[in-house]
């Protein structure tokens, strides 16, 4: 009985009163036992074959699934179009050039037509912005697909298989950059678009019947002139002051090559080499030193607009300065 009593008590005995290094270095390890950080080799071989499986069936399940949701993409063509799509079937209208990226917010175009710098920096964003619309070969430095592009027309045939609309803007003179894009004569050029939206038709307002109540005089009457003609299937564009003095200010507008993005142009349909079509803005003669806010809209029956939401439009403020 006295050698029962004796073994519990050596089995229940306190462990050594080490000190705070000695017992940090026991930790690392144990020359005794041979643990390292308070495992012994079989053990850290253990868990760490357990975590090898466990990651690796995480990583073959994640690779699966994965691997089945790309089957359900295609990488042509969206699976949520139009108005089963967040985008939506409204295109956006956008405006170039911008100002720099540092200043995100702001939509003005602001220069001195006196001052060659300030010219050339408004060009070279331009530049940049038609540079892949000047490529059109298939060779070195070329964009891909840009051999697809074939002249268009309003009278134009169905177009091939690979075949897409080329965007000709070394005919929309002034709006061109020889000529700076008449920045320098204090009438500057701002070329428009409309936001690509896979598969979307346009419905034009094609004759005078239905022409909604807020459009322009001019643009009803240039509807009425080209009224059952090839041309007339057009999403027409308009630009205006937003306000009275604006209205004022902005001075004679000119719109190139035409007044609008012709309905060839779509669907857009993901094809390689693809452009969307652009309208330059000329700006004849905008009052100088004064900032003028303008408004430009896209016209066609499925394009509806709405200032506040900017649906259907664009803002941007010029000011052409000349001291």
């Amino acid at each position: 009985m006295a050698d029962k009593t004796k073994v519990a008590e050596q089995y229940y005995a306190p462990p050594p009163d080490l000190g705070k290094w000695e017992a940090f270095r026991i930790f690392l390890y144990n020359s005794e036992t041979g643990q390292f950080l308070g495992r012994t080799g079989s053990s850290w071989a253990k868990i760490l074959l357990f975590y090898l499986i466990f990651y690796a069936a995480l990583v073959g399940f994640f690779a699966a699934m994965l691997a089945i949701f790309y089957q359900t993409l295609d990488a042509k063509m969206p699976k949520w179009q139009l108005d089963g799509s967040i985008i939506g079937s409204n295109p956006g209208l956008g405006f170039r050039p911008m100002p720099d990226s540092a200043n995100v917010e702001s939509t003005l175009i602001y220069y001195k037509a006196n001052d060659k710098g300030s010219v050339l920096k408004w060009a070279k964003v331009i530049d940049e912005f038609l540079e892949q619309y000047r490529k059109k070969g298939s060779g070195s430095g070329e964009a891909s697909g840009a051999e697809n592009r074939v002249p268009c027309s309003p009278t134009s045939g169905a177009l091939g298989e690979k075949q897409v609309c080329d965007v000709p803007i070394d005919e929309f003179h002034p709006c061109t950059a020889a000529n700076q894009y008449n920045y320098e004569a204090a009438g500057p050029c701002v070329f428009l678009k409309l936001n690509k939206i896979f598969n979307w038709q346009p419905k034009p307002y094609n004759n005078t019947e239905d022409l909604p109540g807020n459009m322009p005089e001019d643009l009803k009457s240039h509807i009425k002139m080209v009224s059952g003609k090839p041309e007339a299937n057009t999403v027409w564009v308009s630009c205006e002051g937003e306000n009275p003095a604006d209205v004022e200010n902005i001075g004679p507008v000119q719109y190139i090559p035409r007044r609008g993005f012709p309905s060839y142009y779509y669907p857009f349909t993901n094809k390689e080499g693809y452009l969307s079509p652009l309208v330059a803005v000329l700006f004849e003669k905008p009052r100088t030193g004064v900032l003028i806010n303008i408004e430009c809209k896209a016209w066609a029956k499925n394009i509806f607009y709405d200032r506040y939401e900017r649906r259907g439009s664009v803002h941007f403020e010029l000011m052409v300065d000349r001291s």
